[in-house]
């Protein structure tokens, strides 16, 4: 047994007694239910982990990361932990965090072959393709960069919203709001990106849904 893997088991035997120490209820409290008000998609990155960055309890936040914090309308693992979290969980809000200095969205930025990733990636480049006038007008490589992953996570919240599943939950009268955000690495602090809905008003006609009964 490698020592590494010999003291993540040992820090679990540590957390279990410190979790204890403070509430001895706690595991048989929370082995109950869960109620999350929120759901998270954010990025993969070991880096971003989402309960310690807003201060969450175990059982507070519902979690789905994927390289680049993508929402895709054919991912069938996103989609169903939509599903569970909106129609089964009752979240009230659903957050989209990127991060800054992602590599899957600098990846796209670039032409290298990283393998299979390249299938995932194109989703990525698809944004840019979209924005390309703006992101080239960024003379600086950094700044770029940043407004890129900014962007890429505006454009998930409006692919999120025009899901079947988001639009059906509106039209049945929940009141669950979606979110965008960026993390920032070197400072620990979220940027609400100001693409904030609770209906599908201001999504283009084109992609209200309209459900029969």
């Amino acid at each position: 047994m490698s020592d590494f893997y010999k003291k993540i088991l040992d820090n679990n035997k540590q957390w279990v007694i410190d979790q204890l120490e403070i509430d001895p209820d706690f595991f048989k409290d929370l082995a109950k239910s869960q109620q999350p008000p929120l759901l998270w998609i954010g990025c993969s990155d070991s880096r971003v982990p989402a309960n310690e960055i807003i201060g969450a309890k175990p059982g507070e936040v519902f979690v789905h990361r994927n390289i680049a914090n993508m929402v895709i309308h054919s991912d069938m693992n996103m989609l169903s932990v939509l599903d569970y979290a909106v129609n089964v969980l009752k979240v009230k809000h659903v957050i989209v965090c990127g991060h800054y200095g992602c590599g899957g969205v600098k990846a796209a930025m670039g032409n290298a072959s990283i393998g299979i990733i390249d299938n995932w990636i194109r989703h990525i480049k698809d944004v840019y393709r979209l924005h390309d006038k703006y992101l080239n007008s960024i003379a600086d490589e950094k700044e770029r960069f940043n407004a890129f992953v900014e962007i890429n996570v505006k454009e998930q919240v409006f692919d999120l919203a025009k899901t079947s599943i988001i639009q059906s939950a509106w039209k049945n009268g929940s009141e669950v709001s979606i979110h965008g955000w960026v993390y920032g690495l070197n400072s620990g602090y979220v940027t609400d990106l100001g693409v904030n809905f609770s209906s599908d008003k201001d999504l283009d006609e084109v992609y209200q849904l309209n459900f029969s009964k």
